[in-house]
């Protein structure tokens, strides 16, 4: 029976959203793997490597070019008005208010896994096929190093909620860390992604945004929340244009877009309300189309062990990290660990992160499938490392910040 597009990408839609529900409904993962990990998965095995190796035949019928395409522009969206709420979120006034202990941990934090990475990075360099055709030794080294050392804050949100600490005083510290490191992670990213080719460009980029910005913000505390959300859409398609014009890539300018909004001008459930449609009606397209970006080319083994490295490097420096600033701080008994293995979460936006690397043709599929296999790691441990101490050490979320 012949099947035109519109049937085939439906077929794709109803394996995206089904399978991975499924095993996380039935199989009870929620404690070691919440849904969005299980789809984070699901779209690995769902990939060339796996699916399209054990069943060529069905890999290419139902992820033909037309449907990936398809599946590809509401996966860019769907990030694009994640990455914005993302950067609406951050909370960079309660961080400035706590500027000492914000900038010791939230530098120690995102500077020791950084160099853990980076360390782990240059043993990479020295070996054929994780390296992409356009990086130089530095950009690799630094992108792979920053991917270690990225917290994931939407993720780390979800987490935190879970864990029933997110309204408290502790969980309100480490979103204050978190939306320290999401600032310069994108920072540093603007800065591996700079093209001297067409720096005037990106220039010119900058200084275009920055008037745009102040007359953006004028119109918006002029609007009613529901003018304001529809407006953030268009800024949003505009912000995102102009990045990739300019040859910082769209999610720069997602970011860009959602940082320079203020969380007060939309109401707090609203928000939470639409980045769980998000999550929930368009984002198993994104994890999707990322796990048809995997390749094993250089065999499995050799990427699962280059994986544990970078897991390696990104747990231990995120723990060694926030334990020298807990020493300095003169923190309580068990909260550095507590804040360590939150604030090492990687899901979505190392993701993000990494796609944008890949991209840019900064690391190869191979490294781009490691990098995958450590956030998806990293992500699974929390829960499980976070519950039992938070049981031990209860009463450090009654502890005023």
């Amino acid at each position: 029976m012949h099947m035109g597009t519109t049937e085939i990408f439906l077929i794709a839609m109803l394996i995206i959203f089904s399978v991975p529900y499924l095993i996380w409904r039935f199989g009870h993962t929620d404690y070691y793997a919440p849904l969005v990990v299980v789809q984070i998965i699901a779209g690995i095995l769902l990939g060339p490597g796996i699916m399209g190796r054990a069943f060529p035949e069905y890999y290419s019928f139902v992820f033909n070019p037309q449907v990936v395409q398809s599946l590809n522009g509401i996966a860019w969206w769907a990030v694009m008005i994640f990455v914005m709420i993302a950067g609406i979120e951050l909370d960079l006034k309660k961080a400035w208010e706590h500027r000492r202990e914000s900038a010791i941990t939230a530098g120690l934090a995102l500077g020791t896994p950084l160099l853990f990475g980076c360390v782990a990075a240059l043993g990479l360099v020295g070996y054929a096929g994780w390296m992409g055709p356009k990086a130089h030794d530095w950009q690799f080294v630094l992108g792979v190093g920053m991917a270690c050392a990225v917290t994931a804050l939407p993720i780390l949100i979800l987490l935190m909620e879970k864990l029933e600490i997110l309204r408290q005083p502790i969980g309100q510290r480490i979103l204050r860390y978190a939306s320290v490191d999401d600032i310069a992670i994108w920072g540093v990213l603007a800065a591996i992604l700079l093209d001297w080719d067409r720096v005037g460009r990106q220039l010119g980029f900058l200084l275009a945004f920055s008037v745009a910005t102040k007359l953006f913000r004028m119109m918006m505390v002029r609007l009613e929340e529901r003018d304001r959300w529809y407006i953030s859409f268009i800024w949003l398609a505009i912000c995102a244009f102009a990045a990739d014009w300019a040859g910082l890539h769209f999610m720069v300018g997602a970011f860009l877009a959602g940082a320079v909004m203020d969380a007060e001008w939309f109401n707090q459930e609203k928000m939470d309300f639409m980045r769980a449609n998000v999550l929930m009606a368009i984002m198993p397209v994104f994890f999707l189309s990322t796990g048809l970006r995997t390749n094993w080319a250089m065999g499995g083994s050799a990427v699962f062990v280059a994986a544990a490295v970078l897991l390696l490097a990104s747990v231990s420096g995120k723990l060694a990290g926030v334990h020298i600033a807990g020493k300095i701080l003169k923190w309580g008994p068990g909260e550095a660990s507590i804040i360590g293995w939150l604030l090492q979460t990687k899901a979505l936006i190392m993701i993000i992160f990494a796609n944008i690397l890949l991209d840019k043709q900064i690391i190869t599929s191979e490294t781009f499938t490691a990098l995958l296999l450590m956030a998806i790691g990293s992500t699974m441990l929390t829960v499980p490392m976070v519950y039992p101490k938070l049981q031990r050490v209860a009463q450090l979320i009654f502890k005023t910040s």
